[in-house]
């Protein structure tokens, strides 16, 4: 589980990224595609053409992070409607389901709060 600190924000990337690039590509990307600064602190998040594979870039203040997170089973679900070189912003629970390979557009609930009566 990953723990955002207040004010964090999380970019999907929309579309197919090369995952052959590293830090630099990936900050490209996002500086002139997703027309965002890599170094705001904010959570970028890339997938490629293989959909079980993800790498995250962020800036944690003293350099670029790169991390990567490939799915055993099943793939990461990502928006399908989408125009390149735009970004959907996700909540840290949404990112949580995301990383779990759990649908975060439709989660299901499997018990409702009762109603006060």
């Amino acid at each position: 589980m990953i723990v955002l600190p207040a004010g964090v924000k999380v970019h999907l990337a929309l579309g197919h990224t090369d995952m052959r690039k590293g830090l630099d590509g990936l900050a490209t990307l996002i500086q002139e595609h997703l027309k965002k600064d890599p170094f705001s602190g904010h959570l970028f998040i890339f997938r490629g053409k293989n959909a079980s594979l993800l790498k995250i870039l962020f800036w944690d203040g003293t350099g670029l992070c790169l991390f990567t997170k490939r799915i055993d089973r099943g793939n990461f679900f990502w928006p399908r409607l989408a125009e390149p070189g735009s970004s959907v912003t996700l909540s840290p629970a949404q990112l949580a389901m995301l990383l779990e390979g759990i649908d975060w557009r439709t989660p299901e609930r499997f018990w409702r709060p009762l109603l006060a009566g």
